[in-house]
């Protein structure tokens, strides 16, 4: 079973909806597809019963931003049940929506001070339909600067090496896990090959169920790193393409091009139900 389970959607930093995903994930030959917006999961009641009438299997999930020594650490949470509908995720919810409001007005002071950029926070929630992340900020930029690609504006705007950038949460990697643990879901380590250098063996060293060892911007060697220590450790491993749909995005993949099949997957929905065995 061919398994991609990192996907955005306009609910968070995508482009396209929920249906638009399954009918993606349909037509690029998944079996199993799990949608992880950052910090909101919605839509997954639709989601699962589209998805079953596609010939598919959907496992709602979520991405939470957390922090480890101020610099990001995502995490990805994957529900075997209806732990997302809980009053304490919901909670976390409305919390990181209010701090990516936030956010985004300090990021676009940061901008005027810093880069002389100028943007509107109306600008911004133009191109965001749900939690506001990054890549609507660097939206907003383009169309007022459209001199600037899009990769050219996270890398040296807003990236979490630019003067201008800010974390957009302040809950520490433990407290991520223990909240998607306590809530019935699996906490995997997401794009162990994004982490700061400073970071990283720390990072590593956490608790977490699984590592996504399979992603969109893995080098060569990558992969099999991230097998070794995910056998070392006994948890599992996960893939995942981390599609958008940006146009001209070069740093995520699409639907469906990064995907674990076989003992990987089973795997997976092992631990999914509490039943790991490796």
């Amino acid at each position: 079973m061919k398994a991609d389970l990192h996907i955005h959607t306009t609910h968070s930093d995508g482009t396209k909806t929920v249906k638009e995903i399954i009918d993606l994930a349909s037509q690029n030959g998944l079996d199993v597809l799990a949608i992880t917006d950052h910090d909101i999961c919605r839509e997954a009641d639709f989601a699962k019963q589209y998805a079953a009438s596609k010939g598919l299997r959907f496992i709602p999930g979520v991405e939470l931003s957390t922090l480890h020594q101020n610099k990001s650490v995502h995490v990805l949470g994957y529900f075997m049940k209806d732990g997302f509908k809980s009053e304490s995720m919901k909670q976390y919810y409305k919390m990181i929506k209010e701090g990516r409001e936030l956010r985004t007005h300090k990021f676009i002071e940061n901008l005027k001070t810093y880069f002389d950029i100028e943007i509107t926070y109306e600008s911004v929630v133009a191109f965001s339909r749900g939690i506001i992340a990054r890549p609507h900020i660097a939206m907003a930029i383009q169309q007022q600067y459209p001199k600037y690609s899009f990769d050219y504006i996270f890398e040296n705007f807003i990236g979490d090496q630019s003067k201008a950038y800010v974390p957009s949460t302040q809950l520490p990697v433990a407290e991520g896990v223990a909240l998607l643990r306590r809530n019935g879901a699996i906490a995997v380590l997401a794009h162990p090959v994004l982490l700061k250098d400073h970071i990283r063996d720390e990072v590593l060293a956490m608790d977490f169920d699984g590592i996504e060892a399979k992603y969109y911007r893995n080098q060569e060697g990558d992969e099999q790193t991230y097998r070794d220590y995910a056998k070392t450790h006994g948890i599992i491993i996960t893939a995942g393409s981390d599609y958008h749909g940006i146009e001209n995005d070069t740093k995520h993949g699409v639907v469906g091009t990064v995907f674990m099949d076989g003992e990987d997957t089973k795997e997976f929905l092992d631990a999914l139900q509490g039943k790991v065995i490796l």
